[in-house]
């Protein structure tokens, strides 16, 4: 047995010192690549988002004229974990906020009454997303979507999505607005769902005989 083995068996304090500098350096280096990990993974991400979400677009509109921030223009900042997530949550503040602004209050008031009488078995649904109405076996063509939402959703009894409803405001088509809507438009088509457009000069006739047609062509469907 070498002498300097026969040293450390000799001392056993000396030996518990030099397992112990062993298991920190381990330790240390195992974190080390951890974060090395995590910020490759996160930087993976911010790219992805980065292309997901570039530009700034807006809901806004009439009913009304009223020009709000989009949430899909928001920066997303990935989140690794459900320690991450609580941890982040725990220090911020937040405030509860409406669903819908004025002119898509406006508008789901007015859809709501029209759906009532000219399709019973119809209702309507604010600010869906469409990740949680479509799937697709492409993860790729999946996360192009997943965050998008629809201002106003029609579905049946069995909440079927049947038709999305956008209100196309004043500042509507702003930034990339119109590549979103047009992502937007032909993955539902893809699946069978129809796109309806309402513009801020529509009235609440507009809106009922908009509402009389997607009925009628529903019936001749059938």
């Amino acid at each position: 047995m070498p002498p300097e083995i026969i040293a450390l068996i000799d001392k056993p304090w000396l030996l518990f010192l030099v397992l112990l500098a062993g298991a920190v350096f381990g330790m240390t280096v195992e974190r080390l690549l951890e974060r090395a990990n995590r910020t490759k993974r996160r930087a993976y991400w911010e790219r992805r988002n980065a292309r997901k979400h570039g530009g700034i677009g807006w809901n806004s509109g009439r009913f009304g004229a009223e020009i709000v921030p989009s949430d899909e223009a928001l920066p997303i900042r990935p989140v690794l974990d459900a320690a991450d997530q609580l941890r982040i949550v725990m220090e911020a503040d937040f405030k509860a906020r409406s669903l819908l602004n004025k002119p898509e209050r406006r508008l789901f008031a007015h859809l709501d009454r029209a759906l009532a009488e000219e399709a019973p078995g119809w209702r309507a649904m604010g600010q869906v997303s469409l990740g949680e109405i479509l799937s697709s076996p492409s993860k790729d063509a999946y996360f192009a979507i997943n965050s998008k939402r629809v201002d106003i959703l029609i579905v049946d009894e069995t909440f079927r999505p049947l038709h999305a409803v956008e209100f196309q405001g004043a500042g509507h088509h702003q930034g990339t607005a119109a590549a979103r809507d047009a992502v937007k438009k032909e993955a539902l088509r893809r699946a069978g769902i129809g796109y309806v457009e309402i513009v801020s000069g529509d009235t609440p006739a507009d809106l009922r005989a908009a509402v009389r047609k997607l009925t009628s062509q529903a019936g001749a469907e059938l």
